[in-house]
């Protein structure tokens, strides 16, 4: 099975890159659905689909072409289906602070909420074998990347608070009762946690097994956009998810000749090579600008062919880690795997909270996690094809 998350900032063109993607995987006889998880979906307009066809749908698998499905999550249908007594608790609790019903159950969705009903998808997919190939289109990346968390939390509150807050409310809810009108939460919303973490096991080894699941980055030629998908590869990478390309959409083509659009091209020109430095070795997929929109099978097709060409869509376009960061003994190392230098080639500098690592002419920025950016280079060695970089105080 193969799941690709396609993630990146609002507006660069994931759900056109993730239908296209979706066309080609479907044409190649692949048994292949799309899932969209942004709030303001989008990917039913992609296809030029009619409204009620995905409105009758209810967040299911809606069937657009022979291999082909989409499916967009619907909020309302996902807690009902997953949360019902967890949120029908919540809700209680909320309205007897004096809130309006209505009003306390829509508090009640928390955040987090759409992103494991998209993990239990992806859970049951696997596990049933329903589809070959599982496409996410991701919402915006700071709303996207709190799901990688989510397994994780989860089975450390299981582990260490679940038990024992049900027996604390197993024997103080009759006292409770009696003295209080807010209520405790009863056995069903235990219930109902137990059963979601259940539904969940397992999905943070599908999330980082390199072999199924990988991360593909959609970005545009902007300082703004390629600092925001820097600091997705990092978190990506943090969470060990591999990132195995970046899609680099609406580039303008040389054969563009008008004085108007002259320093928006040049300019994007020095953000390709920016993003080179960034990036490598993960690979780059430049994908110029369409003079039209984007709209319908035919256009998606004729993207998947600007963006893959000859090369297939589920292949995984880069294997490994470029860096890693640990931390020990309240210090941290970032590995960096740089294989055939001396150390008399490197040069190290840090601005602000990117690492410029500068190899010859080649020259890579590191983006840092904020705990490792308030740190300074304390020492840098060589250990075989890797650097190992010291942070301390």
């Amino acid at each position: 099975m193969r799941i690709i998350f396609f993630a990146g900032k609002g507006g660069v063109g994931k759900t056109s890159v993730a239908a296209a993607t979706g066309i080609r995987a479907a044409e190649q006889g692949f048994k292949t659905v799309i899932m969209s998880l942004d709030m303001a979906h989008s990917l039913s307009d992609i296809f030029d689909l009619k409204k009620n066809l995905v409105d009758q749908s209810r967040g299911q698998t809606v069937k657009i072409r022979e291999n082909l499905w989409i499916q967009e999550l619907d909020i309302q249908e996902e807690i009902e289906k997953n949360w019902g007594d967890i949120h029908q608790y919540l809700s209680t609790l909320l309205n007897t602070t004096g809130l309006d019903e209505i009003l306390a159950e829509e508090l009640a969705i928390l955040p987090g909420m759409e992103e494991v009903s998209l993990l239990l998808y992806i859970n049951q997919y696997v596990r049933e074998k329903e589809f070959d190939v599982v496409l996410l289109d991701c919402a915006p990346t700071g709303e996207s990347l709190r799901f990688i968390s989510i397994p994780t939390t989860l089975e450390w509150y299981i582990k260490k608070i679940f038990k024992m807050e049900r027996a604390i409310a197993r024997v103080a809810r009759p006292i409770v009762k009696r003295l209080y009108d807010i209520p405790l939460p009863g056995e069903d919303y235990f219930q109902g946690v137990e059963k979601l973490f259940n539904r969940l096991k397992g999905v943070d080894k599908i999330l980082i097994d390199p072999e199924t699941t990988t991360v593909r980055l959609v970005a545009n030629p902007e300082k703004i956009v390629l600092k925001e998908t820097q600091r997705a590869y990092m978190y990506f990478s943090l969470y060990r998810m591999s990132v195995d390309a970046i899609i680099m959409n609406r580039v303008i083509p040389d054969t563009v000749k008008e004085p108007y659009f002259e320093n928006w091209r040049k300019s994007q020109e020095e953000y390709l090579k920016e993003a080179a430095a960034y990036f490598n070795p993960v690979p780059i997929f430049p994908v110029h600008l369409f003079q039209g929109e984007v709209l319908g099978q035919d256009s998606l097709a004729d993207l998947a062919n600007k963006i893959y060409g000859d090369r297939n869509p589920l292949d995984r376009f880069f294997d490994g880690e470029p860096y890693t960061f640990k931390k020990s003994d309240g210090k941290y190392l970032l590995k960096l795997k740089l294989p055939f230098i001396d150390k008399q080639d490197v040069d190290l500098n840090k601005i602000g909270d990117e690492l410029v690592v500068r190899v010859g002419s080649f020259k890579k920025h590191i983006l840092l996690p904020r705990q490792v950016a308030a740190f300074d280079v304390a020492s840098a060695k060589l250990d075989g094809e890797y650097l190992q970089i010291h942070f301390e105080t």
